[in-house]
């Protein structure tokens, strides 16, 4: 027979003319790669697979009634099954394994991350990279993911599993020797199959080539988990979140499914109760597909993944309703090479599922998400000539080593997601606080594993980041030490020396120490204690003042000495007292002056004195002249007040001036 007049026809460029189709294989799904396996002849015995790969290949079938239906791939595989031989009129016979375009997704694995995109413009990144031909006909709202990446996994299981969470599958369209990928979130792309809106029930134990039917029809139903509920956490959001204000369900309706029969998942990524709900309902529509799928047999040629028909003649009158397909495998023989030893063998026959028009489509969710099994470190960034980038939550952000393989999602590399970072404490305001600083390598782990979910838990030393002190010389040395920041080389420290005979808890402050002590401030200091002053020192006590030395004071101040009492000053010296003024001394009492003394009281002035005993009183000046008298004493002008002391910072305020 001309292959012009087959029925199954076979075309590929790389091919040839003379490539003739013998029979295929075809598997095809919603939510899953289809799969072509087709045998054909040649003349040629040395096909180069090297420009047969990668290259479209359609099988078209024709419809009895007018009409017809394509199967288009790429070829993914060529093998040589049995080698042409001349002399016995034998072709050779090949096999070509054929997949949609978007298979090569699953020759490629990356480590990268996209930031505030949803799962749409994911999906599509991805498949624009690979030049497959896409519609996206979702219609639901997505919220843009903060931080969304994809470890270790390849290209093909990162969007499947994407999709498979958001509730979106995929089909392929067949047409004009390509095919188009199409994304869908509901039952509105899915349209009648063309030729076979309606397709009649014929019960039969085998197909027959003489009629298109449904030969075979297996209904009924499965007992499935008939309510679902999502939860997650927004720390931006905490107290609603720990009060139930995040979780979301969703219950079925059919009647076999209990709303007892509860499945819930927690961290499920959603940040609002409106994509709680999306979430919930999408998995219970999950189960319902689960629950009331319907297996048969057909010979119709149209029937294909993503198509809808509407049965008929089926003795259970509940069955004659529209039906979308779901899944088929279909075998598809050549009309030129059916076997004369049986000639009712239909040329197409596939085993199909299907549920019901009005049910809507959900992939199961069969991709497993990735898990990091430990910590990876991490490098902090930030913009050009800063030092420190954070947000109001402590949260920095992080270039992961893995970033080195691949290109950033967007221009500018800090377009990625805020982390946060584990303190020792943290409460309403009050807690601990060290912020990772730009250039820092931290310690990076992740919340159940989820590489979506990072969180600082420490640092770490490399060689461009070396520890303060030298080790192992320095490791009885431990230090809480930072940097002056921005563009300084001070520090402020508190250290510790834990060595034998040499312990030391040292404090450095690079530019002032404040302390705030509200009730009492004691110090027991057991050797010697020195305090050296730069500049001036000022103290103020409110109350009384009490000073005990047990040896001896000594104070030298080597400009002057101001002392003003505001009432009495005493003082009392347990043996000799002895005043000297380089110049002058000078007493003066408003009232009285009173001077005691046990035994004598000697005034001296040059060769002149006055001595005054208990009995009498002896003075020596010779001559003694009677004049106008002396001066009174001046007026001694009482200091200005001290300068008071500047408080300390109560650590009240909410940063320092």
């Amino acid at each position: 027979m001309p292959s012009t007049e087959r029925h199954v026809r076979l075309n590929c460029a790389a091919l040839g003319g003379d490539a003739v189709f013998l029979r295929m294989s075809a598997s095809e799904a919603l939510g899953r790669l289809s799969r072509y396996e087709i045998v054909f002849l040649s003349m040629h015995n040395d096909i180069d697979p090297g420009k047969v790969l990668g290259q479209d290949l359609t099988v078209t079938l024709d419809y009895p009634a007018g009409g017809a239906r394509e199967f288009n791939g790429i070829v993914t595989t060529l093998r040589l099954l049995i080698p042409g031989d001349s002399t016995k009129n034998r072709m050779a016979r090949y096999e070509a394994i054929v997949h949609p375009r978007m298979w090569l997704l699953t020759r490629a694995a990356h480590r990268r991350f996209y930031h505030q995109r949803t799962v749409p413009q994911i999906v599509s990144k991805v498949l624009e990279s690979y030049d497959v031909d896409f519609r996206n006909a979702c219609t639901a709202s997505y919220p843009p993911l903060d931080h969304c990446v994809q470890h270790r996994e390849t290209d093909f299981d990162f969007v499947s599993r994407l999709m498979e969470r958001e509730g979106i599958h995929y089909f392929f369209e067949h047409e004009g020797g390509k095919h188009t990928l199409v994304l869908a979130d509901s039952g509105a792309e899915h349209r009648p199959i063309a030729h076979y809106g309606t397709v009649p029930f014929q019960a039969w134990d085998t197909p027959r080539q003489d009629e298109e039917c449904v030969y075979r029809w297996v209904s009924g139903a499965t007992l499935e988990t008939g309510r679902y509920e999502v939860n997650d956490y927004d720390f931006e959001k905490a107290s609603v979140s720990n009060s139930e204000g995040l979780v979301a369900r969703a219950t079925r309706g059919a009647p076999y499914d209990p709303p007892r029969y509860l499945m819930q998942e927690h961290l499920t990524g959603h940040l609002s109760a409106g994509d709680g709900e999306r979430l919930a309902r999408v998995n219970v529509e999950i189960h319902q597909t689960q629950n009331d799928s319907i297996e048969g047999r057909s010979t119709v040629r149209g029937i294909a993944a993503g198509g809808l028909f509407r049965l008929r003649d089926h003795p259970a009158s509940a069955q004659n309703r529209q039906y979308l397909v779901i899944e088929n495998h279909a075998e598809i023989v050549s009309d030129a090479y059916v076997s004369s030893d049986d000639p009712s063998r239909p040329l197409f026959d596939c085993r199909f599922r299907a549920i019901r028009g009005d049910t809507t489509f959900r992939s199961p969710r069969v991709t497993p998400a990735p898990r990091v099994a430990g910590p990876q470190t991490a490098v902090v960034i930030g913009p050009p000539g800063e030092e420190i980038l954070t947000d109001q939550y402590g949260r920095v952000k992080v270039r992961f080593h893995w970033e080195q393989l691949t290109q950033t999602d967007g221009a500018n590399p800090l377009d990625r997601c805020w982390v946060r970072v584990a303190q020792g404490w943290a409460n309403r305001r009050w807690g601990a606080m060290f912020l990772p600083r730009i250039g820092q390598e931290v310690l990076v782990e992740f919340v159940e594993g989820d590489p979506d979910r990072p969180v600082i838990t420490g640092a770490a030393y490399n060689s461009t980041n070396m520890p303060p002190y030298e080790l192992p010389a320095q490791s009885a040395v431990s230090t809480l030490k930072s940097q002056s920041t921005k563009g300084g080389n001070g520090y402020n420290e508190v250290r510790f020396d834990d060595r034998k005979g040499s312990e030391q808890m040292f404090f450095h402050a690079e530019r002032d120490h404040e302390t705030w002590i509200k009730n009492d401030a004691l110090m027991n200091v057991s050797g010697e204690r020195h305090v050296s002053i730069g500049g001036d020192e000022f103290r103020a006590t409110r109350g009384a003042r009490n000073d005990s030395v047990t040896g001896r004071s000594t104070s030298r101040v080597l400009g002057g000495v101001s002392a003003a009492s505001m009432t009495t000053h005493d003082q009392f010296v347990g043996e000799a007292y002895s005043l000297e003024a380089g110049a002058t001394v000078r007493i003066k009492a408003g009232a009285a002056v009173e001077v005691e003394a046990g035994a004598t009281i000697a005034l001296r002035a040059g060769a002149s004195y006055i001595l005054i005993g208990p009995e009498t009183i002896e003075m020596s000046s010779f001559p003694i002249p009677i004049g106008p008298g002396v001066p009174p004493v001046p007026l001694a002008i009482p200091p200005a007040p001290p300068a008071p002391p500047r408080d300390a910072d109560d650590g009240a305020s909410k940063g320092r001036k």
